[in-house]
């Protein structure tokens, strides 16, 4: 039986190597309406593979390289000091400064 844990609003489920091989043709919809946003597999009661929605997926690989670029990182940084220190614009205001 699926083991279920609750972590910031987010459901994970856990299943067994031989549930996942049981239910691995399921798994989309079974995640889908029971609103799984990861599956741990277990092998002995330890986990040995996640498994998460495609576009959680694709989110991670686009997190991971903006964390990898330099200058990416360099350019949010500042705009956070930009942000904390009030320089803002409202969104009517940058469309002007923009020619938009």
């Amino acid at each position: 039986m699926a083991h279920h844990t609750v972590n910031r609003a987010e459901t994970s489920a856990e299943l067994t190597m031989t549930e996942f091989r049981e239910r691995v043709t399921r798994l989309p919809e079974d995640m889908e309406r029971e609103h799984w946003t990861s599956l741990a597999v277990t092998r002995r009661g330890e986990p040995v593979l996640a498994v998460i929605p495609w576009e959680m997926y694709e989110g991670l690989l686009e997190t991971m390289e903006v964390l990898g670029d330099p200058e990416m990182m360099a350019s949010i940084r500042a705009s956070l000091r930009e942000i904390a220190a009030g320089r803002t614009y409202t969104s009517a205001e940058a469309r002007r400064k923009l020619g938009l």
